[in-house]
């Protein structure tokens, strides 16, 4: 076992939380900065307490390093001293009262109802377009209609099976974060897009529904963000402004604009906290305003006074 317990550490978020790879990677990243920096004391993270994890957190600050990641960085540490505390490689957990970086929360960047509506009719082919021209934009259409009528992540969408859509009429099986699947909606003009793109690569023998190069593999994100490039300028949209995320957040925000709940929508999302779907509370707050604007009595005496 390594010192510290760091390789356990990461095989149980592996194995039994079904940690995504990338949040490995990371883990590991940052498990390997804190060991340097306990080594530089003469520490191990069998003998640092609390006041070392505060100064080594305080360094990270000084290196000018966000906020964010910051707050991931502990996120890892208490995690990790839990895990050591429960294992009894510890006594004591000295991660448990640090506390994180105070985080500014913007609000998601979204696409207004008739922008997306321009977006999906510029993936439309001219007449004369090409055969790679028009699979192009047929791949155009079938992502953004999915990803706007089930709010996917870029990952999720990519990593699709042709067998996803074989699920119950009108929902489609996803497998997101940590493995975890879930139900979501399937529009009609969604499916009818989708279909229509496995119906022209029926020849390809892909086990995707979105193909790279190669039928063996899923299309790239680098790939995908070519094509959304040349679908924003098509529509006349700025493409620094439109993303795979963009998207999500556009369905989940029109979603709540139009009287959906909270709790659903962290269920459509995929979200394991309400917490996180709780950003897209400024379209609640902006409802609520407009509902005692206008039904409140004592507001619409103000409005007729002023």
């Amino acid at each position: 076992m390594s010192a510290g317990g760091v390789d356990a550490f990461i095989e149980m978020q592996a194995a039994e939380r079904g940690a995504a790879l990338n949040t490995i990677r990371a883990y590991t990243r940052d498990l390997a900065d804190m060991n340097a920096a306990l080594r530089a004391r003469g520490m191990t993270p069998l003998t640092a307490g609390e006041s070392d994890l505060r100064d080594y957190l305080s360094g990270l600050a000084r290196q000018g390093l966000a906020a964010r990641t910051q707050a991931r960085r502990l996120s890892c540490l208490k995690q990790y001293f839990l895990f050591l505390a429960r294992e009894g490689m510890r006594p004591d957990n000295p991660a448990a009262l640090l506390e994180a970086p105070r985080l500014d929360t913007p609000l998601p960047r979204f696409l207004s109802e008739p922008e997306v509506t321009e977006l999906l009719a510029a993936c439309v082919p001219e007449p004369d377009a090409t055969p790679a021209r028009r699979r192009r934009l047929m791949v155009a259409r079938a992502a953004l209609e999915m990803l706007y009528a089930s709010g996917l992540r870029i990952s999720e969408l990519l990593s699709l099976p042709r067998r996803a859509l074989d699920a119950a009429p009108g929902m489609m099986l996803v497998r997101g974060k940590g493995g975890r699947e879930r139900m979501v909606p399937m529009s009609a003009r969604a499916r009818e897009a989708a279909r229509a793109l496995m119906a022209l690569d029926a020849g390809r023998g892909s086990p995707y529904l979105f193909p790279g190069r190669s039928a063996r593999q899923p299309m790239t994100r680098q790939g995908f963000d070519r094509i959304l490039h040349d679908v924003a300028l098509r529509a006349g949209l700025d493409p620094q402004r439109l993303s795979p995320h963009v998207l999500r957040h556009s369905f989940a925000t029109h979603l709540l604009a139009h009287g959906a709940d909270l709790r659903a929508l962290q269920v459509l999302l995929g979200h394991a906290d309400i917490a996180t779907t709780q950003i897209y509370t400024h379209v609640m707050l902006d409802r609520l305003r407009d509902a005692v604007a206008q039904h409140h009595p004592l507001a619409q005496v103000q409005d007729s006074a002023g």
